[in-house]
């Protein structure tokens, strides 16, 4: 069983943040790895939507969750299934979890590509050896995207 306690609240400020840059991201601004996540509700069924960093690692794209099992992991998670929204366009994907021995040198990566943004979640500093991130991985969720024809 995963552990709910791995979950790193945002503070209020961050919210706000969040949710002005959803608003820019999800009209087709910010960087070209910048998208809105949308996924349903486990529970009300209602659409969500949250900013992230998509990561493109070895030919293939990925989420990572640098606040742990959020509430989009948990309703992505039960749904097997996102949206991902940039603009007008939309992307749909089913979600490949990874092992905990998957995720070391993307983590690493994850990190060391958006290290401004997301390095206060880490313990480790960017740069550090894919071998730092291994007692780690049970931590940080992730999951290779795949395209829903």
């Amino acid at each position: 069983m995963k552990s709910e306690a791995a979950f790193r609240k945002p503070s209020s400020i961050e919210r706000f943040f969040n949710r002005a840059f959803g608003i820019l991201v999800g009209m087709g601004l910010g960087m070209r790895y910048n998208y809105l996540l949308q996924v349903r509700g486990r529970k009300t069924g209602r659409l969500y939507s949250t900013p992230v960093n998509l990561l493109d690692f070895r030919g293939k794209q990925y989420l990572v969750a640098p606040r742990g099992r959020t509430q989009w992991v948990r309703n992505a998670e039960i749904s097997g299934e996102i949206t991902l929204k940039r603009g007008a366009s939309r992307r749909k994907f089913r979600l490949r979890p990874l092992s905990n021995e998957e995720k070391p040198e993307l983590l690493k990566t994850y990190l060391e590509s958006y290290a401004l943004a997301v390095q206060r979640y880490f313990p480790v500093p960017a740069g550090s050896p894919s071998e730092a991130f291994a007692p780690l991985a049970a931590d940080y969720p992730a999951f290779e995207l795949l395209p829903v024809e």
